[in-house]
């Protein structure tokens, strides 16, 4: 049975308040869950545990966190002033890429209403980014040898900064980062493939950028595993974005990308990523477009028993 798991259930995320202005408001994200929920079982996942997220972060930076022995400089970097509900928070959203990774091995599809923390590094934290649940998660299969190859489909407005370090030096993954080219992080680091858009892309340019080179790469690596970091922060109007993509651009790059993980029969798992419009009402079309679309790619009926 199709569903979606999100950190949003988690008491960290309902008994305190977005932490940054331009996160969506609450009554909108109350909106999204409904709405996720009258398409799919809407799940709370349980917590990372902080055993997995050693398998890619340094113990003694998780320690640091974990009691708060963070300087100014760290929060700055972060994003958020520490506190306990920030790391929680972080492992919640760890959580449910875990949850959607398992559903995406056992059934080909993994569903997430968060996770894509991509800015986070083995040791320190950066761009809303505490931990990095791809990276973790990438290790622990490869070298567990649960798998053999991983890609990791990063199509957020901000290149994945910190999964690209963590995961440069590994054969078995394959990092790949459509992004604008002109935007945070101001200095890159190197994916296995960066595909850098200049400011104002449209739907015509990124969807080229897509079908000429992003899904030819994607196809020639023969991935056992996918995670897409669906990111709606590349629509026109994202406070922290540089690109112009439209809602129907926006669902065409998402149906691209769904369309041939179903039809090559290769796991996907899809996370939210970054989205910060100016019109929150867009962003939550958004999204519910992205699930959508990952449900008419895979021919499943909402709700579907």
């Amino acid at each position: 049975m199709p569903r979606v798991f999100t950190p949003f259930l988690n008491a960290a995320y309902r008994q305190s308040p977005p932490p940054r202005r331009q996160f969506l408001p609450r009554e909108f994200l109350l909106q999204l869950l409904a709405q996720a929920a009258e398409r799919l079982p809407l799940l709370e996942a349980p917590p990372l545990p902080w055993a997995l997220a050693e398998w890619a972060h340094d113990p003694a930076y998780l320690q640091r966190w974990r009691r708060g022995e963070v300087t100014r400089q760290e929060e700055r970097a972060l994003g958020f002033a520490w506190d306990t509900a920030v790391v929680e928070r972080s492992r919640a959203s760890c959580g449910a890429t875990l949850s959607a990774t398992w559903d995406a091995l056992s059934s080909g599809l993994g569903l997430s209403l968060g996770g894509g923390t991509h800015h986070a590094y083995v040791d320190h934290a950066e761009g809303f980014s505490f931990l990095n649940d791809v990276a973790i998660i990438t290790r622990h299969l490869l070298d567990a040898g649960l798998l053999s190859k991983v890609l990791v489909l990063d199509l957020d407005v901000h290149q994945g900064n910190g999964t690209a370090a963590m995961l440069g030096s590994e054969a078995r993954a394959f990092t790949l980062s459509v992004h604008a080219d002109h935007n945070y992080p101001f200095n890159k680091e190197r994916s296995d493939l960066d595909v850098g858009l200049p400011d104002g892309a449209g739907d015509a340019e990124y969807l080229a950028a897509l079908e000429d080179t992003v899904m030819p790469a994607v196809q020639a690596f023969e991935p056992e595993l996918v995670f897409y970091l669906a990111g709606a922060d590349v629509l026109e109007g994202d406070q922290l974005g540089r690109l112009a993509l439209s809602l129907d651009g926006l669902r065409a790059r998402d149906e691209r990308v769904y369309g041939w993980a179903a039809s090559s029969k290769t796991p996907l798992v899809s996370l939210m990523a970054g989205g910060y419009n100016r019109d929150p009402a867009k962003l939550v079309r958004a999204r519910l477009g992205t699930l959508d679309a990952a449900l008419g790619a895979f021919s499943l009926s909402p709700n579907a028993v």
